[in-house]
């Protein structure tokens, strides 16, 4: 009987709020550097963090830049463009998080023979195509009548995404070259499928304003799409060469250029046997089947450099390079090999 009721309290048992907390992974007080737990850590654990690659961050905010530029010429009205964030999300789960109506372009990257996303939501439509067919500003969000796109608002649509691509390619270029053209264009997500759902992508959120009225722009990039430049993005800043400083590569070479080395001018090479070398006594003659008029080896440690005459020059022995050096065996390709294979293993 007591055992009964003991089971019974414990089910009836109410969890406070701290332990609620702490079954969802929940802490206010913890910074954004904090390690995760409960639920939040599995969720988390599934996704695969764009901080990989940090040299994204550098080309869309370089397309965040050449964006401004380019509509408001296209638009002749003051539009700001800002980047709302990046991260990472599963294909599939993006897929269902687009709010509809909304105009999906299937993009390809042609160097890359892969595809991306490029989503336009219907308040940015909208405003755009009152910003250029001269319609009344206003305020707050704008009314969808849950109809069709028409002709004319795909046509002008499809015209920004162009421009946005084209800036797009203009941002890559300090690390790729790459252009992005426009495959179909889709306002059912279903039929904008370019992945499997639970495939890793990398999803930039652009926010772009002109004055009261505006929308969102979102680019979809699944991680096999940029698979090709992934060493590129891997890069810390615009022209890294992973470990190797070309500052130092310069300054080194000027220093190996001046440095002194010593060369040995050798007449002729023979075998002798062991024992007739160990008997050589003072005035014994060696004979070398050599003319004067035959070239002699110019040699640097254990590297033959190539082929000399010789003479004298006052009452200085010398030697005339009879023929160009010989080419090194390792050169820098070999040390550039080496580099590829050492990031192919990681």
């Amino acid at each position: 009987m007591l055992q009964q009721d003991g089971a019974d309290a414990a089910a009836d048992r109410v969890l406070n709020q701290d332990e609620i907390d702490s079954l969802l992974g929940f802490d206010p007080n913890a910074g954004a550097s904090a390690e995760l737990s409960g639920v939040q850590a599995l969720i988390n654990s599934a996704l695969v963090s764009y901080e990989r690659l940090p040299m994204l961050e550098i080309v869309f905010d370089r397309l965040v830049r050449l964006a401004t530029t380019s509509l408001r010429n296209f638009t002749s009205d003051n539009v700001e463009v800002a980047m709302d964030s990046i991260s990472s999300v599963r294909f599939g789960d993006y897929l269902n998080s687009i709010p509809l109506p909304a105009i999906l372009s299937v993009i390809k990257a042609e160097e890359w023979d892969n595809y991306g996303l490029l989503t336009v939501d219907s308040s940015l439509i909208y405003s755009m195509i009152d910003v250029l067919l001269g319609g009344r500003r206003m305020a707050g969000q704008i009314r969808v009548e849950g109809r069709p796109y028409t002709t004319i608002e795909m046509a002008l649509a499809r015209r920004m995404i162009e421009i946005i691509l084209d800036d797009t390619h203009r941002a890559f270029e300090p690390v790729t070259d790459v252009n992005f053209r426009i495959e179909r264009l889709e306002t059912n997500p279903r039929f904008a499928a370019i992945s499997r759902p639970a495939n890793a992508a990398i999803l930039i959120e652009l926010r772009i304003e002109m004055d009261d009225r505006g929308g969102k722009i979102e680019i979809l990039l699944p991680y096999a799409t940029i698979e090709p430049i992934r060493e590129q993005l891997l890069q810390m800043y615009m022209g890294e060469k992973f470990g190797r400083d070309p500052i130092w590569e310069g300054h080194l070479a000027t220093e190996i250029h001046a440095a002194d080395v010593e060369v040995t001018a050798v007449l002729h090479e023979m075998d002798l046997p062991l024992n007739r070398v160990l008997n050589l006594q003072p005035g014994e003659t060696v004979m070398f089947d050599r003319t004067p008029s035959d070239p002699v080896l110019l040699r640097c440690g254990d590297v033959e450099l190539t082929e000399a005459v010789m003479g004298h020059i006052g009452n200085n022995v010398s030697v005339r390079v009879a023929r160009p050096l010989n080419p090194p065996k390792v050169t820098m390709a070999t040390f550039e090999a080496i580099d590829e294979n050492k990031m192919e293993q990681r």
